[in-house]
């Protein structure tokens, strides 16, 4: 995922919306044995969705599917904490929309139906189309899929929304299932933006990147399609100019304020790159651009040397109220 920020998660915690109609909770096992499921894929496409992980992008993601493309969508973290402090996330963003007036009460309740919850992976074999969103530890995600692939229904997509580790290398942890794993990355945040990049790895079929490409476009979103390649599309791009901005910084060419100004006034950029990474975050921005260094071993991705002191001295940007600038 392109842009990490907590805070809409912060302003959701330890809010409690009243309602009427509330979301639902699943945790009973199935017998259903192993890639098998009622539910089938037709013409209408997606009949229903899990989503595994239910932070800010997890959440993100079942809500614009309940609301947009109107699915059932199962929403599956282990983490019962997790699954509560998603809820009120929800309920937060939903009811801001009913202030707004972009949605009535009643379709804020038709929205919150179709979403339930889980703490395990039984509610898969009903499911065919799943999206990984948890965080960006590469054997965790590797772990999820050499499990979700024995476990969801042999035609289910498996999807993940990694934004830079191998897409490739996971399907390779599905086994028997590699040629039904694509990545769908979402920008953050979620409902917001609508930039979805499909990445294929080396096994994904032709057919699950149609899936993928026409379930993204039902959800309202539109799709960029690229290669299996270290930082893939959107990242190998803002990266290195967010990393110059900094050089820049570093070496004395422009002051932190003068650097920004003249991206946003010169050259139309909604956000200066400098106060761009400390709303991504410059521990991420630092994994992004050693990630692109170690694996195209060009020069031009080395980080800047003070993206890595910063880090280093637990400067992280907006989550941690210091980085370029303080909040």
């Amino acid at each position: 995922m392109l842009v990490r920020s907590s805070h809409l998660v912060r302003q959701a915690t330890g809010l409690r919306i009243p309602s009427q109609v509330r979301f639902q909770s699943i945790n009973a096992a199935t017998s259903s044995s192993s890639n098998s499921s009622s539910t089938t894929t037709t013409s209408t496409g997606v009949q229903k969705l899990a989503v595994i992980g239910a932070g800010q992008m997890g959440a993100g993601i079942a809500l614009v599917a309940a609301s947009d493309a109107k699915v059932p969508v199962l929403l599956v973290d282990l983490h019962e904490a997790v699954l509560h402090k998603a809820l009120k996330f929800l309920d937060l963003l939903l009811e801001k929309n009913v202030k707004k007036g972009k949605i009535s009460g009643l379709d804020a309740q038709d929205i919150k139906s179709r979403i339930t919850t889980s703490s395990s992976y039984d509610g898969l074999t009903e499911t065919d189309f799943v999206i990984e969103a948890v965080p960006e530890i590469e054997q965790l995600k590797l772990s999820i899929f050499s499990e979700i692939s024995t476990i969801a229904p042999a035609n289910a997509v498996l999807s993940t929304n990694t934004s830079s580790i191998s897409v490739t290398r996971i399907a390779a942890s599905a086994k028997g299932a590699e040629h039904r794993v694509v990545s769908t990355h979402f920008m953050n945040p979620v409902p917001v933006q609508k930039g979805v990049e499909i990445i294929s790895g080396l096994q994904t079929s032709s057919d699950t990147l149609q899936r993928a490409i026409e379930f993204v476009r039902k959800m309202g979103k539109s799709p960029s399609v690229c290669e299996d390649a270290p930082g893939f599309m959107a990242n190998r791009i803002l990266l290195p100019y967010i990393n110059e901005a900094i050089i820049c910084l570093e070496t004395g060419i422009g002051k932190r304020e003068d650097i920004d100004n003249i991206m946003k006034n010169g050259c139309a950029m909604p956000m200066g790159p400098l106060a761009l990474a400390d709303f991504i975050g410059l521990d991420t921005c630092l994994a992004i651009m050693k990630l692109l260094h170690t694996q195209t071993g060009d020069s031009k991705y080395r980080p800047a040397i003070l993206l890595q002191k910063m880090v280093d001295a637990g400067w992280h940007g907006k989550k941690t109220r210091k980085g370029f600038y303080d909040y």
